[in-house]
């Protein structure tokens, strides 16, 4: 049987599928445009056209298919968009579940990562959740455009303190789940880095590393939100969610720091000093 990953070309999809193809397993990729899906993984896996809000996708999609990787896209901000597809997976007698969820999203029921969860386990699909800390992509993302073209940080953390952690590392993590279904059953996974950084510490790697003068600019939510929204024309809904996030931060909801990756994978997750040598090009 195979295993259906949905966002197969997103930060952790992609990586979700080139360790399960590694691992030997029959990988289905879904999205909504499976030209890119072919020619981002050429043969080595199945490409097939997936959408959560046209349910004439499911079906195909979960031909022959046991297990999935269930991740939520940005531009669905209510968490009942997925449960259409949530339904289809129990009718199909899915073998395990794995969604990308949020750290901390067990006790915050503010993000819709936490009802998705609930709809999962209430459905009765055997699920192994992934609640991954800060991906390090953000970093070398969104929010390298500052770091690029004003050498400063521009990200409204406060003085709080992340544990980042690499989505190559969650990829792994996620593969990992799904490979072992019987195993990982009805469990929940809270991935992190092995260190928690402030902005100030993250702004002196990456000055390090590029040897430019970088500075963690610190600015507050409104300034924030109105320059990605008005200097940077980023989508207001998805700019919000992004303050929402911040402001959990600074509550100290992403400074934990667990041994869960080591315990799945026998390997130590990449520090993001490793991570920006690695990525240097993202940030000069």
């Amino acid at each position: 049987m195979k295993v259906l990953v949905t966002g197969a070309s997103g930060n952790v999809g992609r990586y979700v599928t080139e360790e399960l193809a590694n691992m030997g397993e029959q990988v289905v990729a879904a999205g909504t445009n499976p030209k890119k899906l072919s020619e981002l993984f050429e043969d080595k896996v199945d490409t097939i056209t997936f959408d959560f809000t046209n349910k004439g996708t499911f079906t195909n999609a979960l031909e022959n298919v046991d297990r999935v990787f269930l991740m939520r896209p940005p531009h669905l901000g209510k968490p009942e968009d997925l449960y259409p597809f949530i339904d289809a997976m129990k009718a199909h007698k899915i073998k395990l579940v794995s969604f990308l969820s949020l750290m901390g999203v067990e006790k915050n029921t503010i993000p819709p990562h936490h009802k998705i969860e609930k709809y999962i386990e209430a459905s009765g699909i055997p699920y192994a959740h992934i609640r991954p800390g800060f991906f390090m992509q953000n970093v070398s993302g969104v929010h390298s455009v500052e770091i690029k073209e004003k050498n400063q940080i521009f990200i409204p953390a406060g003085n709080s303190k992340t544990s980042f952690i690499d989505a190559e590392d969650i990829g792994l993590s996620v593969a990992t789940l799904l490979h072992n279904p019987e195993k990982y059953k009805n469990t929940a996974h809270t991935i992190t880095g092995s260190e928690a950084l402030d902005y100030y510490q993250v702004a002196e790697i990456l000055s390090k590393v590029t040897e430019k003068h970088i500075t963690y600019a610190k600015p507050g939510y409104l300034k924030y939100r109105r320059y990605y929204i008005n200097n940077r024309g980023l989508d207001k809904a998805y700019v919000n969610v992004t303050v929402a996030l911040y402001f959990m931060t600074r509550m100290g909801t992403a400074k934990d720091v667990t041994d869960d990756f080591f315990k799945l994978t026998g390997r130590q997750p990449r520090t993001f000093e490793e991570f920006a040598i690695a990525n240097v090009n993202c940030f000069n």
